[in-house]
């Protein structure tokens, strides 16, 4: 009796004590910028507790993985994703015959497949309320997917590329106002930031110019003042936000850099001066290669984009990439990001042949998904490398992505939080 009892004394503790030892092969270590062999981590609950050379042994009731053969790294963060849609012909028609549940279960499908791609964290930029309820209950453990940093509904102008009424028939449209995203003036700008807040959104996302894929004509032409960006990142500043700026014209970028905002997304016909700025004011750069590439192609398909969105389409996507090289190569500091849901949710790592091609080392590529990703985001002390105290977020590849950069498109082990999430021989 006496033995049962100390057993269900102790249980909890063993329990508690167990660890999980993955034996690396190949390590990259995103702040040294080195891969180190035969390595070992060490994981107890959600955290890491140990890094060490060589291949350590378990005690009794552990649980070795066996990555000698694979390269390990922490799990990659995709800075610009929209889990609410992906790329389809009848994407304009689908605002009409979508209800919130059925934006819901497709948001589900695409977070996993980010997550099994290796995307253990991503930064939803612009959608509806349901990504912070996809959140939610990922947090809460009731489904599967990614840590998710959302901004909910996107803060645009009237008309400008976050109103969701351009190019409906009258019957549908009205004059959006704060609440629905849309602002006209300094006052709406804080309102329309306090309303993130009380939806819950953990960041903020403005326009800053024009858009490819929204039906209006004007792809770059600023759509914001900057005294309307400075009241936005001033409020969001009060409520512990960063702001992330979607900008393809140098005119709006201004703007928004002068104004303060943390991010710059896309950058398309970003200028020299606009480069200089961003250096000056630590402001970041998630290009999203992929996304420019991917509507460039699919503009190529007959019906699949209106003739408005198509021209854009043609004219802005195919320059990302030459923007990208200059922007790395003066300087500009980078974080990655992929756009994804412009093209197919899950091929994210494609991003990272694009930004080599354009002339970033690998391994500063990857550091621009981890590091730096989790700088922007403000989560340095828990996520973008493998250290202790950190979250267990590790992703395992087929390769070595240092010579083989098509590698990183080859994840066959993702554990997040500790938890065992796909490990493929």
């Amino acid at each position: 009796m006496k033995r049962i009892l100390l057993m269900l004394i102790l249980s909890p503790l063993l329990a508690f004590s167990q660890k999980t030892i993955i034996h690396c092969g190949k390590l990259i270590d995103v702040k040294s910028l080195q891969v180190l062999t035969n390595m070992s981590i060490i994981v107890e609950g959600k955290k890491v507790s140990a890094v060490v050379p060589g291949y350590q042994d378990g005690a009794k009731g552990d649980q070795v993985i066996n990555l000698k053969n694979k390269t390990v790294m922490p799990g990659l963060i995709d800075m610009h994703v929209h889990l609410e849609s992906e790329t389809n012909p009848s994407a304009y028609l689908d605002r009409f015959t979508k209800n919130p549940g059925d934006i819901a279960y497709q948001a589900l499908v695409n977070a996993k497949k980010n997550l099994m791609a290796g995307f253990t964290t991503v930064r939803d930029l612009g959608g509806t309320h349901v990504v912070i309820s996809l959140r939610n209950a990922i947090n809460k453990g009731l489904v599967e997917g990614p840590r998710i940093f959302t901004a909910g509904v996107t803060i645009g102008t009237t008309g400008g590329h976050a109103d969701d009424t351009n190019g409906i028939n009258e019957t549908f449209k009205k004059d959006l106002g704060p609440e629905d995203g849309v602002v006209n003036g300094v006052d709406d700008a804080a309102k329309a930031v306090r309303q993130r807040y009380k939806e819950g959104s953990d960041l903020i996302k403005i326009t800053a110019t024009g858009g490819v894929l929204s039906y209006a004509k004007d792809g770059m032409g600023a759509q914001f003042t900057e005294e309307e960006v400075r009241a936005i990142v001033k409020t969001a500043k009060d409520y512990g936000f960063k702001v992330a700026a979607h900008a393809h014209g140098a005119e709006g970028m201004k703007r928004a850099v002068l104004g303060g905002v943390n991010s710059i997304e896309h950058g398309t016909f970003m200028t020299a001066e606009v480069m200089n700025l961003m250096k000056e004011r630590g402001t970041y750069f998630v290009p999203t290669v992929i996304a420019g590439r991917s509507v460039a192609d699919s503009a190529l398909i007959p019906n699949y984009y209106p003739e408005m969105v198509k021209k854009k389409a043609l004219e802005i996507g195919p320059i990302i990439q030459s923007t990208f090289g200059k922007a790395y190569k003066a300087g500009v500091k980078i974080a990655f990001g992929t756009d994804a849901g412009v093209f197919g949710h899950g091929k994210n790592a494609r991003e990272f042949e694009l930004m080599h091609e354009a002339g970033m080392p690998v391994l500063e590529a990857i550091q621009s998904a981890t590091l730096n990703a989790a700088d922007l985001l403000g989560q340095s002390q828990n996520l973008g490398s493998i250290e202790v105290g950190k979250s267990a977020d590790i992703i395992a590849v087929e390769g070595n992505p240092v010579e083989t950069i098509q590698s990183m498109s080859k994840v066959k082990f993702v554990m997040r939080d500790g938890i065992v999430i796909k490990n493929v021989n």
